[in-house]
């Protein structure tokens, strides 16, 4: 008897045997530690830098993404007393259609059919150099819940993005990870959505993940990420302005909610997608910190999008370190925005 549409194609390893196979060093975990310890001092206001979280829209081939990632280091080091960088490395791609490119994770090779077995791999193996060859550790989308403990001891900042942040099963997932994690607002702007999700993960879980009942003790280093919305007639409306900054802060206070902290995503609907947008949008965050007290502490940082070059391409196009999904910031034009809000930031 027929139960399911799935084929049940073959076993993946487990994220401990996949752990054991590519492992990371002991001194590299040190490492990382103190780096999630200074992204959650930045989110309590203990530590007044700048929290940058800035790198492609998806993590599409190995040599282009480890040669972005060394220029991240490079100008982290001249920034390091201002900004705290943490690099996209996005594994997943959500697709709005269900069809389409969806990020390494299932295509290593975007020219060919997807393997998942291969793309966890791949993912684990690039996340394993980017902090071995960079002194960096990266962020990325929780896509799937399941598969965040495949990376689990590499990854210091999650996303939960637009279409999952009312998914519950994000939700307390959140609710038992160890790093920061920043909600995004929904597709539809509605704030009280992405607050009731920070609610959630703030507090204690149970629930059953992967085989297991589990219980968590709560996430307090959930916060809000505003990326824009779109109107019921698919316009982009943005909000970053002063105005939905303030608007979110007094929504905190309302609800209570504890360590009131937010990150500005400069590119999708608050730029519309056009990338080069994201200087003006990151330069006006920063200036309405300067008019309002309650803003200034408010706001802890921006998320960006950027490669290599400007803009993108198609999957099948051959432009190296151009997005192959949505339109990035070049480096040049990264570089010099980085060290613009060095000197911006207060």
């Amino acid at each position: 008897m027929i139960h399911t549409n799935m084929v049940f194609k073959r076993e993946l390893p487990t994220p401990a045997e996949l752990k054991e196979r590519y492992p990371l060093s002991k001194s590299f975990a040190q490492l990382k530690a103190r780096r999630d310890d200074e992204i959650k001092s930045i989110l309590l206001g203990k530590d007044n830098r700048m929290l940058l979280i800035i790198g492609p829209c998806s993590a599409d081939r190995e040599d282009a993404v480890l040669e972005y990632m060394k220029r991240l280091r490079s100008i982290q080091d001249k920034v390091k007393d201002v900004i705290f960088i943490v690099p996209r490395l996005y594994s997943n791609k959500p697709r709005t259609i269900g069809v389409g490119y969806k990020g390494i994770l299932h295509q290593p090779d975007p020219d060919r059919e997807s393997d998942l077995l291969k793309g966890i791999i791949t993912v684990r193996h690039m996340n394993v150099r980017v902090i071995e060859e960079t002194g960096l550790t990266c962020a990325d989308e929780m896509l799937y819940p399941d598969t965040y403990y495949y990376l689990s001891d590499l990854l210091s900042y999650i996303a939960v993005g637009a279409r999952s942040v009312e998914n519950q099963m994000h939700r307390m997932t959140a609710s038992g990870l160890a790093v920061p994690v920043g909600m995004k607002n929904p597709t539809s702007g509605n704030l009280t959505v992405m607050l009731n999700s920070i609610i959630a993960a703030q507090a204690g879980q149970n629930f059953i993940y992967r085989n297991w009942e589990v219980e968590t003790s709560g996430n307090p280093f959930v916060h809000a990420i505003l990326r824009g919305y779109e109107s019921k007639f698919g316009r982009s409306i943005p909000n970053y302005h002063y105005e939905d900054l303030q608007l979110l802060l007094s929504l905190y206070n309302e609800k209570n909610i504890s360590n009131p902290a937010c990150i500005v995503d400069c590119n999708h609907a608050n730029s519309d997608k056009h990338c080069l947008d994201q200087i003006r949008i990151a330069k006006d965050v920063l200036q309405s910190r300067k008019h309002s007290d309650g803003i200034h502490s408010f706001v802890k940082g921006l998320m960006i999008e950027s490669y290599l070059e400007d803009g993108s391409q198609s999957p099948h196009e051959r432009v190296y370190g151009k997005s192959i999904t949505d339109p990035c910031l070049g480096w040049d034009k990264t570089e010099t925005l980085i060290m613009d809000l060095a000197h911006l930031w207060e």
